[in-house]
């Protein structure tokens, strides 16, 4: 079993540093996988690049990096580095703010091991504050679904939402497809949606994924319920058919 994990980045030397510590303190035992961590750095100028070089050149895990000169958006820096991993590979989103717990790594591969048949799982994660200090009450946690159907119903209401908490084949995506790489917020949320079109239902899985730092840099800072609505009929838009077909409303009708 190997893991992949992903990390697009742009501007954030000051950070970067310890979601690619945490992904290196993995611990694997008693288990026997492998994991290397992918990072694309879209148009740095804070010296992300000379960092990344750096660690890179570090002993232990693989670290893997690219350079685009320009920003680009993250789906398609995912996309990209989707490509560079093993046909069969697991892979794991984490953003370049975030911090990998290290038995996150173990949990999936036990609870891959436990369901072969299925294609992706979704855990729990905690919120922290930009110095990585727990922040009471912030806990996300992803609910048990019966279907598909259900699960798509409650994204549509603006009930439930998946953030990076995740891990999927990479076969899987070749299924469905990769992330849109045009829209500009919410193309995590707009892959899991095909993943439940295609039929799978995500395993929920019994641990803590990663800690989700909240800072004043956060992509989604003023990102409110009206935004995150208007975010929800655009991906509604692209899979009405589909959607209408299961009886599953446009959100704000």
């Amino acid at each position: 079993m190997h893991f992949a994990i992903i990390t697009p980045t742009h501007q954030r030397r000051d950070l970067l540093p310890e979601a690619v510590a945490s992904v290196r303190a993995s611990v694997s035992a008693p288990l026997d996988f492998s994991f290397e961590h992918l990072i694309y750095d879209n148009g740095s100028r804070d010296g992300t690049a000379a960092y990344l070089r750096e660690a890179a050149a570090q002993p232990g895990p693989p670290l893997r990096h690219w350079h685009d000169p320009a920003r680009q958006l993250a789906g398609l820096a995912r996309n990209q580095l989707i490509q560079e991993t093993d046909p069969e590979a697991w892979v794991v989103p984490l953003d370049d703010d975030d911090i990998m717990l290290q038995r996150t790594l173990h949990h999936y591969a036990a609870q891959i091991a436990a369901h072969p048949d299925r294609p992706w799982f979704v855990a729990d994660f905690l919120r922290v504050d930009e110095h990585g200090r727990y922040l009471p009450n912030e806990d996300y946690y992803a609910w048990q679904f019966e279907t598909p159907t259900d699960m798509l119903r409650a994204i549509f209401r603006a009930e439930h939402f998946i953030q990076g908490n995740v891990c999927y084949s990479r076969l899987f995506i070749d299924e469905v497809g990769g992330y849109d790489a045009e829209l500009p917020m919410a193309e995590d949320l707009d892959l899991y949606v095909r993943f439940l079109l295609a039929g799978q239902l995500p395993v929920l899985c019994p641990h803590i994924s990663h800690l989700h730092r909240f800072h004043s840099r956060n992509v989604s800072i003023g990102v409110d319920a009206a935004k995150h609505n208007a975010d929800l009929r655009v991906i509604y838009q692209k899979y009405a058919p589909q959607l209408h077909a299961l009886g599953i409303e446009e959100p704000g009708k």
